[in-house]
């Protein structure tokens, strides 16, 4: 049976042209235009993969994810997005998006894509069931073409390996904190290999994929009966792990209940199935993830703090790629070898304007970000070097959004409106440069917030 695939976007076109060609790529595919009747589609069947567009007309993108993934959490999801909302779309990552696409939509793109990312969902699976991969030969071809971790050649890169290496022998918890995309699975990975369970299995958990009501099933199992959807016996993530590691990612979107159990885990190393009467006693490592401040969550009652001192025996500081500028051009380099092998094409490397402009952008998304990038120019060169057209518009000409109101053809010129631009320019350079942490941006201009807040109203600088 060819593998299913969902389409959500109420551009009509679009979603033509999407169901025609993967049709001719032997997919079968299901369209809707609206949130709620891709909902309809999913109660009725299941799809391998759903291709759904972060701005619909009946709710955000993030709230349609979030419903996927309680009616389909098994479904890979890839966020359709138009470039200017990257920022906004690798947050849906954090809500169990496997990854994302930019429009305009490239053919050959777009079918790799959805070809590893259903390639490794179901590997993923496969792993959380304990059954062996059906293909090995393929599984060996997407893993040769995922982006594996590399040590980055900036300090804050080199001090990373170096804890990896300190911390991966020992059987310490490790607590990973940066922002989406920056490589905490990578790096947990890392850990792992190098630890006396490099041969025990790995199991990855996005915590913040999981619902709510599924999530204590997932993480300990349960048995047939124990609630209305349990017909068998589910085997959780943390006995599938048993002599290895496990890999929490998020950990802080997990529900205070949880949070409960996850510290009865680690203190007595032993689970208890939901509805089980029988203690399992489980070996596990324990590395945890997590783009929050969790103390800030703890003061907020929203985490445990006794957790929070359980998880964090050692901790690694990621930090975002443009606060090390020394590893964009090494992953750069690495992503276009991979996006050459996935492509199958042979792109040499990068012309200097290219390197100029990667240097000089936020990377919101960090390295997922770059490596999508990257794969869109080397599908669109055709020549040995990637050129500036090969870029995304916001990458080679970046700005803020910014509202003039009320100012006069008249005054454009005067002395008193080029030093406000002036002011203004260094206000929106430094909340780019910041991520839009005001906080971060006032003191990066010498200010403080109240005169920020002030001088964003004076100039109409909206960020998003």
């Amino acid at each position: 049976m060819n593998q299913q695939i969902l389409v959500i976007d109420d551009d009509q076109d679009l979603c033509r042209v999407l169901s025609n060609f993967l049709k001719k790529s032997n997919f079968e595919v299901d369209v809707a235009y609206k949130a709620d009747d891709g909902l309809k589609l999913l109660r009725e069947k299941s799809y391998d993969l759903i291709l759904c567009d972060y701005r619909l007309p009946d709710m955000t993108g993030v709230e349609a994810l979030q419903k996927i993934k309680v009616l389909s959490p098994e479904s890979a999801v890839i966020i359709i997005t138009g470039y200017s909302d990257v920022r906004t779309a690798v947050d849906t990552f954090k809500y169990g998006a496997n990854d994302y696409v930019t429009k305009p939509l490239y053919p050959d793109e777009l079918l790799v894509t959805v070809k590893e990312t259903i390639q490794k969902n179901q590997e993923k699976n496969q792993q959380k069931t304990g059954q062996s991969p059906s293909n090995p030969k393929g599984n060996a071809k997407a893993q040769e073409l995922s982006p594996k971790f590399i040590p980055g050649s900036s300090q804050a890169s080199k001090k990373v390996q170096q804890h990896i290496d300190l911390i991966g022998p020992t059987d310490m918890s490790v607590l990973i904190i940066g922002e989406t995309g920056t490589g905490k699975e990578f790096v947990s990975n890392s850990i792992h290999l190098k630890s006396s369970r490099a041969g025990k299995p790995f199991i990855a958990i996005d915590c913040g994929a999981l619902p709510k009501e599924l999530a204590g099933s997932e993480l300990f199992g349960h048995v047939k009966g124990s609630f209305t959807g349990a017909i068998a016996d589910k085997v959780g993530s943390f006995e599938l792990a048993n002599g290895g590691t496990i890999f929490l990612d998020e950990i802080g979107n997990l529900s205070y209940e949880n949070q409960v159990k996850l510290l009865r885990v680690i203190q007595e190393r032993k689970i208890k199935r939901i509805g089980g009467q029988r203690d399992i006693p489980i070996d596990v490592r324990i590395i945890a993830a997590t783009n929050e401040n969790l103390i800030d969550a703890i003061k907020e009652g929203k985490f445990r703090e006794d957790l929070y001192h359980r998880i964090n025996e050692f901790k690694i500081n990621l930090l975002p790629i443009r606060e090390r500028k020394d590893d964009i051009l090494s992953f750069s380099q690495h992503f276009l070898e991979l996006a050459n092998q996935s492509l199958n094409k042979d792109v040499k490397g990068f012309s200097d304007q290219v390197l100029h402009h990667f240097m000089n952008y936020q990377w919101y998304g960090n390295l997922r970000e770059l490596n999508n990038v990257v794969k869109r120019a080397v599908l669109l060169t055709q020549g040995d070097l990637v050129q500036p057209d090969a870029l995304p518009e916001e990458i080679t000409q970046p700005r803020v959004q910014v509202q003039q109101e009320n100012s006069s053809s008249e005054d454009s010129h005067s002395l008193k409106s080029a030093s406000g631009e002036a002011e203004r320019q260094a206000i929106m350079n430094a909340l780019e440069a910041t991520r839009f942490n005001k906080s971060k941006a006032a003191d990066l201009l010498n200010i403080d917030r109240k005169t920020l807040y002030n001088k964003l109203k004076l100039y109409n600088i909206q960020n998003y």
